[in-house]
């Protein structure tokens, strides 16, 4: 469908273009125009009308090519240079596009391979303990994550299979990293991810039910270390850990945020169609 409306915004401009551009262009559907409406008063008084008597004869067909090729050979320099300007935004927005571009396109997760599967068919994971209230207001958490203090942290408000995953990339990170996980925001209402939409940007750009934390299908998570919550990259053995918690994230069938150009290393999610209309 992308392909069609970039060749048909082609098609439209470049006759757009040839049309404002060349005098010759407006003369020649002038005069198709009117050769049609003649013969369509011609016919008017006759009750059958054929196909081939509407259309222009081979005569003409043979000038209108002529017409047309001369035009081309005496604007072929604008011609060069009008096509590619219509041509590379059509191309670029070809080769760039991404999912997020498509309003109603929700990308299929990656499978997981058989050892994941096999996991998630076993035993229900439990809940870990949440970090103690406090951990969440030290200044070292607000300034990378502010508001944290009133987020929800309640498993059971998340859909269980996005939240058995997130059990189980949890225990994959603590057996096989040595990383001990914590759960910083899960759910997130619609009112609450309107106020964090309104401070701008660099919180989030998704208004409600744009998230998929409305509907308990999302998650931002962090380290925690000798007792504190370590959540910035900028410590290097946080942003070790971020790189293999999307490694393992993705092998659990989630989309992890540190793929995105604005990178959310600690979010994932799983994208279930038909949840989300965009």
């Amino acid at each position: 469908m992308l392909i069609f409306v970039a060749l048909l915004y082609f098609c439209v401009a470049c006759s757009l273009i040839w049309l404002a551009c060349f005098p010759s262009g407006r003369i020649l559907i002038n005069q198709l125009m009117f050769g049609l409406r003649s013969r369509f008063g011609r016919m008017a008084g006759r009750r059958v009308v054929s196909v081939g008597q509407l259309l222009p004869s081979r005569r003409g067909l043979g000038e209108l090519a002529q017409s047309l090729s001369r035009q081309l050979r005496r604007h072929w320099i604008v011609l060069a240079i009008v096509i590619p300007a219509v041509a590379i935004p059509s191309l670029l927005a070809l080769a760039l596009r991404t999912p997020d571009m498509l309003p109603d396109y929700e990308p299929t997760p990656a499978l997981p391979d058989a050892q994941i599967a096999a996991l998630l068919q076993g035993e229900q994971l439990v809940p870990p303990s949440d970090p103690p209230p406090l951990a969440f207001s030290t200044q070292e958490v607000v300034q990378v994550r502010p508001m944290l203090v009133n987020a929800s942290r309640n498993w059971g408000l998340m859909h269980p299979d996005f939240a058995q995953r997130l059990l189980l990339a949890f225990k994959i990170m603590k057996e096989k990293h040595g990383y001990d996980m914590a759960l910083l925001e899960g759910y997130r209402s619609p009112a609450r991810q309107d106020l964090l939409a309104s401070m701008g940007g660099a919180v989030t750009n998704a208004r409600a039910f744009q998230s998929w934390h409305q509907y308990g299908l999302a998650a931002d998570c962090a380290f925690w270390r000798d007792g504190k919550l370590v959540i910035s990259e900028k410590d290097p053995w946080a942003m070790r850990g971020y790189q293999l918690y999307g490694e393992v994230a993705e092998q659990l069938g989630l989309t992890w945020g540190g793929r995105w150009k604005m990178m959310d290393l600690g979010h994932t999610e799983l994208r279930l169609r038909g949840v989300m209309r965009r």
